[in-house]
């Protein structure tokens, strides 16, 4: 369906939405820029779960209790010396030590929290029995691995829909925009932006759902596939209603300025509500505390609800109670981003001020 049919049998509102849809489709698939981002996305994820289990880091953590201590003498380990055995199970469990040598009758054997601790053992002269203490809990490094995804991938995507903006912009620059508002509403074409937007990121997120699995087993983390795979569940959905959210303030951002040039004078808010959510869950990931109020705040909800998620610190219930609260927030910022955007796209010259943007209501 063509422009011009759209226009002389005077379209529907959401025949008009999904012909905008289906011309940014077109026009961002069909550049190189596209691809090269996916793959490189796509490489990364490999990277990020086969290279630290390829580049060791520092000497392991370890407590050692009474004759243990002189097993480990001379290994490459970082000993500490604790009283009892109470001692140094405590320490595992505050994630001080990676876990503790212990006498076990004639020899000694090794604790950890919920994962047999390969580094540890294989400084080892003979491969000492395991006990794990939490076997169901998910550990430091998983957690960590999936944090750094999580929230690369919602970067990736937010950052993405700066796309919007600068189509936005290039529309008004060469004044495409006076045609397209004569052929579909101001509001449809805003609706068309973030759809065809959104049905990109979907397929995107599908091909990383089905390659992360993979990924997984490659690196030797099969076991993390039935951890994974429900938090995977849950940060989809969250994803995508982040994704339109970020995508209504990256329209707007566009709408506002007439050249590519004064962009970056429009776009620091919305990259602050793209790069918070990322370094927020980063720094603090392993604080429950704060990572369960940033679950419930719909800016951070996309990347802290689904790690608390991941890590068992989350009921479905809170789940849904956060993608509710995120739902809601993306209907407000959907009807003040398309007043904005519908006061702002036909004005030209210099930067548009949230004001004038706001005044003209319909």
């Amino acid at each position: 369906m063509t422009m011009a049919t759209i226009s002389s049998n005077r379209a529907t509102f959401a025949q008009a939405t999904w012909l905008v849809a289906e011309r940014e489709i077109k026009t961002l698939v069909g550049t190189k820029g596209f691809w090269i981002s996916f793959v490189v996305t796509i490489a990364g994820l490999f990277a990020l779960t086969v290279l630290p289990t390829v580049f060791g880091g520092d000497d392991p953590k370890v407590a050692a209790v009474g004759s243990a201590v002189q097993v480990v003498k001379g290994k490459a380990l970082d000993v500490r010396e604790v009283a009892d055995v109470q001692t140094a199970s405590d320490l595992i469990r505050a994630d001080e030590v990676e876990a503790a040598i212990v006498p076990d009758g004639s020899g000694i054997k090794v604790l950890a929290l919920n994962d047999p601790p390969g580094d540890v053992i294989r400084q080892l002269v003979a491969s000492p029995p395991v006990e794990l203490l939490d076997p169901s809990a998910v550990s430091s490094d998983q957690r960590f691995v999936t944090v750094l995804v999580f929230g690369l991938v919602f970067l990736m995507f937010g950052m993405g829909g700066a796309a919007i903006a600068q189509s936005t912009v290039t529309e008004k620059q060469t004044r495409i925009v006076e045609i397209l508002v004569s052929t579909v509403p101001v509001r449809a074409l805003l609706a068309g932006k973030i759809l065809g937007h959104v049905i990109l990121t979907m397929g995107q997120v599908i091909v990383l759902a089905l390659t992360a699995p993979i990924a997984l087993r490659v690196a030797g983390l099969s076991e993390l596939l039935a951890v994974v795979v429900p938090a995977l569940g849950w940060f989809i959905p969250f994803l995508l209603l982040g994704f339109v959210l970020i995508s209504s303030m990256w329209a707007v951002a566009g709408a506002l300025v007439s050249r590519q040039e004064d962009l970056g004078s429009t776009m620091g808010l919305v990259m602050i509500a793209v790069m918070g959510p990322y370094f927020g869950v980063q720094f603090f990931f392993d604080n429950p505390a704060v990572l369960a109020v940033m679950s419930y705040v719909p800016f951070t909800a996309g990347v802290a609800m689904p790690v608390r998620m991941f890590a068992q610190q989350a009921q479905p219930w809170e789940a849904l109670a956060s993608l509710g609260i995120l739902a809601a927030t993306v209907v407000v910022i959907l009807l003040v981003a398309s007043r904005l955007y519908t006061g702002s796209l036909l004005q030209t010259g210099t930067r548009v001020k949230l004001s004038k943007a706001w005044a003209p209501a319909e």
